[in-house]
């Protein structure tokens, strides 16, 4: 779903208006772009603020980003092709997680970027909050590298509860990919290998959020 050439273009055709629209708006400034793959499949891992941080992620690179959403929202047809054509795929609300991991593993392993927020849902503060294990379970279990992002300022942007999206300074910096372990073809990972992936991503996050949060008012 969403890989046909029409929803590619669309994809681009909305990448070069949201995209220049939300810089300017925020007055955006980024660091470490270098550090995104510009070939192949990674999955992107940012601290999450805001509602904002979905378009902000998708600017750190043109390369076609590929989220999660919940299946409801492809009800109607015609929107659920637009979302799709956006990069979205559909999740079903309320199933195990282990449908989700597998939709995720499904579209790195076809070559796809994908953004992952690792704190879960939006939180609140300076501080990164401890992670959820997917990111680092879908990287592992299809090979790729995390590219951790620190995002400051969205919350500022737009925070909970806010009905307004404030002109406010946005700033991002891209950390190095953490790139998988090695692993033995059908060899099995050891729980304590992700546990320490888990921990190596939490701290770089908080290091870029750190960096990135000296760089707004």
């Amino acid at each position: 779903v969403g890989n046909s050439a029409a929803s590619r273009v669309l994809y681009f055709v909305a990448y070069w208006i949201v995209i220049p629209i939300t810089r300017l708006y925020t007055r955006m400034t980024i660091n470490g772009r270098k550090n995104v793959p510009r070939h192949g499949a990674f999955v992107l891992a940012p601290v999450h603020r805001s509602y904002v941080d979905t378009p902000i992620a998708g600017c750190v690179t043109s390369r076609r980003m590929r989220f999660m959403g919940k299946d409801t929202m492809w009800k109607n047809k015609r929107f659920g092709w637009v979302l799709s054509a956006l990069g979205a795929f559909p999740v079903t609300g309320g199933s195990a997680d282990r449908e989700a991991l597998s939709r995720c593993i499904e579209v790195l392993e076809s070559g796809e970027p994908l953004v992952l927020f690792p704190e879960g849902e939006r939180k609140q503060g300076p501080t990164v909050q401890p992670l959820f294990k997917g990111a680092v379970y879908v990287a592992i279990k299809a090979g790729v590298p995390i590219v951790p992002v620190g995002i400051a300022g969205s919350e500022r942007v737009m925070p909970k509860k806010a009905k307004f999206v404030y002109p406010r300074k946005v700033h991002i910096e891209v950390g190095e990919p953490i790139m998988p372990p090695v692993v033995a073809e059908g060899g099995r990972v050891p729980r304590h290998v992700y546990d320490e992936h888990t921990e190596l991503l939490h701290a770089e996050l908080q290091r870029l959020f750190d960096l990135a949060m000296r760089r707004v008012p």
